[in-house]
């Protein structure tokens, strides 16, 4: 038997998307971006971050980031989703899963994101308790297409890979 056959594999993919608006800072992966407006959302908006917890939470098969915070929680409003993303990861050591890597896209038109993705990836790789090279952050623009083409918002994609040692039974 192979030591990989020890292991079990999970991929989980996860989205989220936020509306820009005036009188909000802008949080991407952790990092506060100098920028004229924020993403609207029921905690501090961070798309990526969410798209992240999505990920995790849809491989190990437990839903999404609503049902664990939902926005009708008054405790989660204006929340860190940096704390957010660290309790989940808690979740997952908790269940014995171990994040193999995980790849990430921000799909906005501005700001220019190029600067802070280095900043990004050790602030994700920190708050999971991972290797930095295990975290990959992209950007993307939509070419003036749609919402997110007219600065109008900020989405984000996620997806990661989940080990775990299975229990040997003698």
């Amino acid at each position: 038997m192979s030591i990989e056959a020890n292991y079990e594999y999970r991929t989980g993919i996860g989205t989220d998307i936020h509306r820009l608006v005036g009188n909000r800072q802008l949080m991407l992966g952790g990092v506060e971006i100098a920028y004229p407006r924020g993403l609207l959302g029921h905690s501090d908006g961070d798309v990526l971050l969410h798209a992240v917890i999505d990920a995790i939470l849809g491989a190990m098969s437990m839903g999404d980031i609503g049902a664990m915070f939902p926005d009708s929680d008054p405790q989660w409003k204006d929340a860190d989703s940096s704390d957010l993303l660290f309790a989940v990861s808690r979740h997952a050591a908790d269940r014995q899963w171990e994040i193999v890597n995980l790849d990430m896209i921000v799909h906005a038109e501005e700001p220019r994101l190029q600067p802070h993705k280095q900043q990004m990836k050790r602030t994700i790789a920190s708050v999971l308790g991972i290797d930095f090279n295990s975290v990959n952050v992209k950007a993307k623009t939509s070419e003036g297409l749609g919402d997110i083409g007219a600065a109008q918002a900020i989405s984000a994609t996620a997806i990661v890979l989940l080990r775990r040692r299975l229990k040997r039974t003698l």
